[in-house]
């Protein structure tokens, strides 16, 4: 069975509201208000099991997922959020061993996503100007252990990448147009663009763009996710939810006329 190592992270769960992200560290103690969890009763111990608090209270042990890490990720900027990861990774074919640009690193949420999609050949090149969120976001890859698949640059993305023939180019700045002519350069021939706008303003200037510059396929979505209470005789959707985030926007690269 999977055994908890000194130093890795878990998941303790209390219920679907009360779960924390942890790192277990033999010396360490995690206070809780259900009482307090010696982390060295937690290493050694086999995902799925139970470890109790000094108050006698159950926390199951459980195995972080990528969506645990995003979601627990420190953060400066506001982030990708997984509703939005998750179409994003699809709809630009991320997979093992691709080669992806990202511009606009921000806190590394999606940086995370994707180095955890391309592992173990692949690799992203992330473009970021703030070097306060560089730092941040190193912490995030560290943390989820992605790291040495994703390269951080101090660069404006503006200015142009200094990858070529990639598999896709995503992109989360304020202007996303002034990338697309630099994400054609670098493409591969039919490979895609992404971009993530919080205003539909953005996203008129990103379109108009892209067909400027020999895109096809495009079109723009909003994705929203509901979740729903689940009880005997009183299922029903819940009163809050996570609603607009950002709008995205695909297309993919064809060649100019003798171009290819």
């Amino acid at each position: 069975m999977d055994k908890v190592r000194e130093g890795d992270y878990v998941v303790l769960f209390l219920d679907p509201r009360r779960k924390w992200l942890v790192k277990a560290i033999g010396k360490k103690e995690f206070h809780t208000h259900k009482g307090l969890i010696k982390l060295a009763e937690v290493v050694g111990k086999s995902y799925g099991e139970k470890v109790k608090t000094s108050l006698d209270f159950d926390f199951w042990i459980l195995k972080p997922t990528t969506y645990d890490f995003i979601m627990s990720a420190e953060r400066l900027t506001q982030i990708v959020y997984p509703k939005d990861a998750g179409i994003i990774l699809l709809r630009l074919g991320i997979g093992p061993g691709k080669k992806v640009i990202e511009a606009g690193t921000g806190s590394g949420a999606m940086t995370l996503a994707l180095a955890n999609a391309v592992k173990p050949r692949g690799h992203i090149y992330s473009y970021e100007l703030r070097p306060e969120f560089i730092e941040v976001a190193k912490r995030n890859l560290e943390k989820a252990n992605v790291a040495k698949h994703a390269t951080i640059k101090n660069l404006d993305a503006r200015l142009g990448f200094e990858e070529e023939k990639v598999d896709a180019v995503f992109v989360d700045l304020g202007e996303p147009w002034e990338i697309v002519p630099h994400a054609y350069k670098s493409l591969k021939g039919g490979s895609s663009i992404g971009s993530f706008s919080p205003t539909i303003n953005q996203v008129e200037k990103t379109v108009t763009a892209l067909n400027r510059n020999n895109f096809v396929d495009i079109s723009s979505i909003e994705c929203l996710v509901r979740e729903m209470r689940v009880e005997e005789g009183k299922t029903r959707p819940l009163t809050t939810m996570i609603g607009h985030t950002g709008y995205i926007t695909f297309a993919r690269k064809i060649f100019r006329q003798n171009e290819s």
